[in-house]
Parts: structure tokens; C-alpha cells; sequence
């Protein structure tokens, strides 16, 4: 039967599958742009296409969520290049993940393993293992905590401050011992703290570093350090807001697995949106690498299409977004790869540099937006507050 359809042209326009074997000289630009014709291979071909068109504009300011744990797995070999290439302007980790990211380096060794082995018997060797990762409870996990707590009594985290502020603090400290070390560049936090790249955790309290300062605040009253994760909120909030508004750029995310980290980076557009009463439209790029279902209504997989129902996503872009189902230990060194082939660096944004401006900003455009738009709710919400 013959269909004289006008948009046949139109369905049919993507480049045709064509199969050639691999040879031994292909390079990940080769083997991506080649044979990842289809399924979720194809959707890390479209991945590495938008961050190559877009991501890699000068005026697109970058936020990387990381969940999941691959700190443990090595990683920082596919994050530290893009955050030194400039594609990487803010981080959103799980503190397991920057936990895990000391011990490359206090260069205690993490080991190959298998996850087929007997829990038992590893607990009584005093090994710990994620899953195929191994490594010695007292000589790398407690010697952590003993090393860590050391540098938490330090002067400078003596104070309130969010996590943006402790990660700068403790990535200076870890970029001192691995220049000291010369162990190489195996951290996260330390590379972050060189390009003056913000990092958050949006749960502090939910890992062995949170473990720790709750620990240090029982030990003895003279520890002062209290993390405020209303500080994270309208510093990463505060992020967005510039990029958006007052830079006239775009925004774009990678997200790493989901949970917490996911949603913290999203929700920073209902606050300019919600809370902030500034109008606005969403995050304009999204790529998230996840293996979670849609159907069961977890966060992981929720999709670009039902953030844009919250203000997280621009309608107007949403098509464009790209989901890769798969591990991302397979997804995320495959995308770095592709993208130090292909792009040259951006200029770093160093937006922990700006902190102070980029907060001041934030408390302008609240006061200014909520009067205008609430002048009687903002009225009573200041005479309850003196009231109290």
C-alpha cells in the first residue's frame, strides 16, 4: 500500500544504519559515532552530540549531580577532566561520594573485587565491600574517619556554613596533600577547589563525613562547625538565578544517577519560580544517566517531561532533553571521552569566586520580586517574624 504522507521525509531524515565492522584503529569517536546507531547506546550518541552543540557555549553554565557510588569506582578519571575542561561550573554530590573520594587521596587503596564472595567471611577479615570494589575496614575506612576528624578540629571550620564553604575548605586541604603527595589528580573535591567549582551535598548528614561532625559536636562543646543546608539552598539557588537572569545565559545539567543530588539541582528553578517569584521557565539542556524505572514514581526516574510540570525543565526545550539508560560507569567515561576528542575548553566560570555577588544578587531579586507581587503576605511574614 502506497502512504503519500507529507512527513514521511520528516521520520525518515535521521542518519541511515549502515553497519561497517570495527577496526583495531578506532578511536571513542569512532565506536560512538559509528556503531551506537539505537537503544541506549544511541542515546549516549545524542548525549555526546548536545553536550558538544550546546553545553560547550561559553554563556551555558553547567550543574553535574552525582549519586551512586562512583567515587569508589574511579570516577574522578571521567569527572576531574570535565571539570577542568570547563564543562562542569557546579556539583551536586552525595557526601558518601566525597568520602570516598578522600581515600585516593590519603592514597589508601581501593581493590578489584567480586561481588560474588561470602559477606561473612569479609566482615571477619575486616574487609568492606561495595559491592565489587573491596577494600581494609581499619586501614582505609577508619583511617579516613581518624584523618578527617583530625582536619574538621581545624580553625577555619570552627563556624555555621553550608556545604558549599566545607568542600572549599576540605578541597584545599586535599588539593595540598596530593600536590604534596604527588599521587596524581585522583579527587574530586581537590580538583573542584582548583577551578573554583562549587560542591554541595543536599543530605550532610547522610554519609561518614556527616557521621563524623555529629560525632565531634558530642566529643566536645568547643566544636563549633553546624552545617545549614538553608545556606546550600539559596547559594545554589543563587547559581541558577545569575545565569539566567542577570547574565542572560542558559543552564544546563547533567545528572549522574538521581535521588537527593538530582533533585536538589532541579529544585533551584521552583525557587527563583515559587519562592522567589521571579518569573522564569526551567533549566534549558538536561542529560541524565540513570537505570530507574519511570512507572514506580521514584525521583531517579523521573523524567524531563514530568520536571517540566514543576518549573525544573523549559517546555520549549524538553524534546531535546536525553535519558540514557545504562550503569553510568558504562555511560559517564564514554561521554568524557567523546568530549575531550571533540570540543576545545571552555573558559572556567570559577562561580565559588563569586559567591558573596552571586548571594547579594539572590537577596535583591527576593525582596524586590515578593513585594511587588505579595506586598500583604510579605507585610504579615515580616510582623510575625518581629512578633516572634
Amino acid at each position: 500500500m502506497e502512504h503519500n504522507c507529507p512527513n514521511k521525509s520528516k521520520f525518515l531524515s535521521g542518519k541511515r544504519i549502515l553497519p561497517q565492522p570495527i577496526t583495531e584503529d578506532y578511536s571513542v569517536t569512532d565506536l560512538i559515532e559509528k556503531t551506537f546507531n539505537a537503544y541506549n547506546s544511541g542515546r549516549i550518541k545524542d548525549a555526546c552530540k548536545l553536550i558538544t552543540k550546546q553545553y560547550s557555549k561559553e554563556d551555558v553554565t553547567v550543574g553535574m549531580s552525582l549519586a551512586g557510588a562512583l567515587t569508589p569506582a574511579g570516577m574522578a578519571s571521567s569527572i576531574i577532566p570535565l571539570i577542568e575542561h570547563g564543562f562542569v561550573d557546579w556539583i551536586v554530590a552525595t557526601g558518601a561520594n566525597m568520602y570516598h573520594d578522600m581515600h585516593y587521596t590519603f592514597n589508601l587503596p581501593l581493590h578489584e573485587g567480586s561481588p560474588n564472595v561470602d559477606d561473612c567471611a569479609l566482615r571477619e577479615a575486616g574487609v568492606t565491600r561495595i559491592y565489587d570494589v573491596l577494600f581494609d575496614y581499619e586501614n582505609v575506612l577508619m583511617e579516613t574517619d581518624r584523618r578527617l576528624r583530625k582536619i574538621l578540629t581545624r580553625k577555619e571550620f570552627q563556624k555555621e556554613m553550608g556545604t558549599q564553604e566545607f568542600y572549599h575548605y576540605l578541597g584545599k586541604i586535599m588539593n595540598e596533600i596530593e600536590q604534596e603527595s604527588k599521587i596524581g589528580k585522583v579527587c574530586v573535591l581537590a580538583a573542584a577547589y582548583r577551578e573554583g567549582v562549587p560542591v554541595f551535598t543536599s543530605s550532610p548528614g547522610d554519609s561518614t563525613i556527616g557521621m563524623n561532625v555529629a560525632g565531634l559536636e558530642v566529643l566536645s562543646d568547643k566544636f563549633k562547625l553546624r552545617i545549614n543546608p538553608s545556606i546550600d539552598v539559596n547559594e545554589s539557588t543563587a547559581i541558577v538565578l545569575n545565569s539566567k537572569i542577570y547574565e542572560k545565559g542558559r543552564t544546563a545539567v547533567i545528572l549522574v544517577g538521581g535521588g537527593s543530588p538530582k533533585n536538589f539541582m532541579l529544585q533551584t528553578e521552583p525557587q527563583i519560580q515559587e519562592i522567589l517569584r521571579i518569573k522564569e521557565v526551567g533549566q534549558d539542556y538536561f542529560i541524565q544517566i540513570t537505570d530507574a524505572r519511570v512507572d514506580t514514581g521514584g525521583l531517579s526516574g523521573a523524567t524531563p517531561k514530568e520536571a517540566v510540570t514543576w518549573g525544573k525543565i523549559d517546555p520549549k526545550e524538553v524534546e531535546k532533553s536525553v535519558i540514557v539508560y545504562t550503569d553510568s560507569t558504562i555511560a559517564l567515561p564514554l561521554i568524557t571521552s567523546y568530549v575531550m576528542q571533540n570540543t576545545g575548553p571552555k573558559k572556567l566560570k570559577r562561580l565559588y569566586d563569586r559567591r558573596d555577588e552571586l548571594m547579594e544578587k539572590l537577596k535583591k531579586s527576593y525582596f524586590e520580586n515578593f513585594r511587588n507581587t505579595a506586598p500583604k503576605e510579605m507585610s504579615l511574614l515580616e510582623d510575625l517574624l518581629r512578633k516572634n
